[in-house]
């Protein structure tokens, strides 16, 4: 259900080698889609085809519904492990959503998703609650700033800091140096930039892995995000225009490496899996950027799930429960 590579370390320099990411063309035919996988995506269809428009009401209406339970899907139990704080950034605090367990093995650093404009740490309880419990690491999710009140660099700017405050306080925080980021959708595209920011800005390469959950890392839009259509199965065409429109309203080269950091060096990253559904807008982002990953001398795994929409492992169903394990174990390994 799965492609992953590691690049041979003991190969000749000039030697042949076999194709480094392999995929199965099964993958992504439509047999291959398990029952249950096919009726959360028809539950996820029904649900979103009710709302006429959503985008008619502001994005801090959308962000309150959400945080009260009201969005069209249900909103996770508040991890009991939940503290909040606040750091200093360059436009001001940032919040700190901390899960930790008594003695974190490690320490993952979380951006969440919502196009750069909606989300929070908040509603990810439920997914990093799931991971602390799985890898035994301590989960620090960034409530950036958000489009269009904020847009860039704001977010980038706030995730920058906190990295950079997880390099200063989390040994003594912690008792660890064992540090992983990641992130989903627009969280995955502002990990990579973060990556990038403190190895260009900061000669920093601290992190040991990255788990990137259907990142958007081309906000020129892929192919796969141009042609998907007006389909609601969590994400489509349309809502991608308004998402990338509201974070660049200001400006901002969609081709700039911290826009977009498909277009970047990627060279010196971490170990990193990528993980995507076949039904999800944003397939060819991730299966465009894993082999860059590779080609930049980085290690690479893929992990393509068929029949998953958009960040799927937020819905229940085995293939959410194959994905969470995967990234777990990779974590753990890192």
């Amino acid at each position: 259900m799965n492609a992953s590579t590691n690049a041979p370390t003991n190969a000749p320099a000039l030697a042949p080698s076999a194709s480094a990411l392999t995929l199965d063309p099964a993958l992504f035919r439509p047999e291959a889609v398990a029952p249950d996988t096919k009726a959360i995506n028809a539950g996820i269809l029904k649900a979103l085809g009710a709302i006429p428009d959503r985008w008619v009401f502001p994005m801090a209406v959308l962000r309150k519904l959400r945080l009260e339970g009201k969005g069209p899907f249900p909103l996770a139990p508040e991890s009991p492990l939940a503290e909040v704080i606040e750091i200093p950034g360059p436009h001001g605090p940032v919040g700190l959503r901390i899960l930790a367990p008594p003695q974190p093995k490690g320490v993952y650093l979380h951006f969440h998703g919502g196009g750069w404009c909606l989300g929070s740490a908040r509603e990810n309880d439920g997914l990093n609650h799931r991971l602390v419990e799985r890898t035994g690491f301590a989960v620090v999710s960034v409530d950036y700033r958000l489009a269009p009140e904020n847009p860039w660099p704001a977010a980038p700017d706030d995730c920058e800091a906190a990295a950079l405050w997880l390099l200063r306080e989390g040994p003594a925080r912690f008792g660890t140096e064992r540090f992983a980021l990641g992130g989903e959708s627009a969280g995955g595209n502002l990990a990579v930039a973060t990556l990038l920011r403190l190895r260009d800005r900061h000669g920093l390469t601290p992190f040991r892995a990255a788990s990137l959950n259907a990142g958007c890392y081309d906000l020129g839009l892929t192919p796969s995000a141009r042609n998907w259509g007006d389909e609601p199965l969590v994400l489509n065409t349309r809502d991608i225009n308004v998402f990338v429109g509201h974070y660049l309203r200001e400006g901002g080269d969609p081709a700039a490496t911290d826009i977009s950091p498909l277009h970047a060096d990627l060279a010196g990253l971490p170990p990193a899996l990528f993980t995507i559904g076949t039904r999800d807008a944003l397939l060819d982002d991730t299966l465009f950027m894993a082999p860059r990953w590779l080609a930049a001398g980085n290690g690479a795994e893929l992990a393509v799930y068929p029949g998953g929409c958009h960040v799927f492992i937020g819905f229940p169903g085995t293939l959410a429960d194959q994905a969470l394990a995967r990234i777990a174990g990779f974590l753990g390994a890192c």
